[in-house]
């Protein structure tokens, strides 16, 4: 990755040492009507069948049953598949599944920005319908559940790479992709999270480009391994731009 010089890194709250709080991650979505959560005032809840999707309240999960249920039950059957045996000596964790869709909550703005950054939406958003970010993890086992996995590489694949492995997935991703562009925004990047041969995929709706304040960064990735690596969970985007 190519470095470039910055007069401030690309996170507020970059030389701040973590504070290690458990309750810590990223703003979630309530998959039915679209809310964005506030942590402080009150915490979604996940499903706790795919571990996936978020709700503000149960009844929005309720509302939405009926249409996350075959995605829920497909997800659902893929986790309770892979706790059958560990992925080999190197990854002995059974719950490895669920370690990796944790991570994947855990990092939720951190992911979301790298993927942002990483796909050029700011100059290019044509690219959230072109390609998408793989992010590959290296588990080491650890009694810090923040520091249980590191970066192994970064990568900006087809977009295809992921729509063309599962149907039930690719559709989700083209439902929520239609609910964005409704709203006003360009559509879903797509991250992809993966261990070994287990991945979790983030769909991230994004606003239109004029709605975001972040500055355009190709650091991103020194970014994305100093907060995994710590094992920080409260990465804060910020902006040079007059609106940040």
């Amino acid at each position: 990755m190519a470095t470039a010089y910055y007069a401030l890194p690309a996170a507020a709250n970059y030389y701040t040492p973590s504070p290690h709080q458990h309750r810590q991650r990223g703003a979630r979505m309530c998959d039915n009507c679209g809310a964005v959560e506030e942590p402080t005032i009150k915490q979604f809840r996940l499903c706790g069948g795919c571990m996936t999707t978020n709700y503000c309240s149960p009844d929005c999960q309720k509302m939405h049953w009926p249409r996350h249920k075959t995605i829920c039950q497909h997800t659902s059957s893929q986790i309770a598949a892979s706790k059958q045996q560990p992925l080999s000596a190197d990854y002995p964790e059974e719950n490895m599944a669920k370690l990796l869709r944790r991570f994947a909550s855990l990092h939720t703005s951190l992911l979301g920005w790298a993927g942002f950054q990483a796909l050029q939406l700011k100059r290019i958003p044509a690219n959230v319908r072109q390609s998408a970010l793989l992010v590959e993890l290296s588990y080491r086992p650890s009694s810090d559940p923040h520091r249980q996995f590191s970066i192994k590489g970064t990568y900006v694949v087809p977009r295809t790479y992921v729509t063309a492995r599962d149907p039930l997935v690719a559709a989700d991703i083209q439902r929520r992709e239609e609910r964005c562009r409704h709203a006003g925004g360009i559509g879903c990047a797509i991250v992809l999270v993966q261990c070994g041969a287990l991945s979790q995929v983030m769909p991230v709706e994004v606003d239109a480009p004029g709605k975001i304040t972040w500055d355009e960064r190709v650091d991103w990735e020194d970014v994305l391994r100093h907060f995994v690596d710590a094992g920080r969970t409260d990465f804060k985007p910020i902006s040079t731009t007059s609106r940040g």
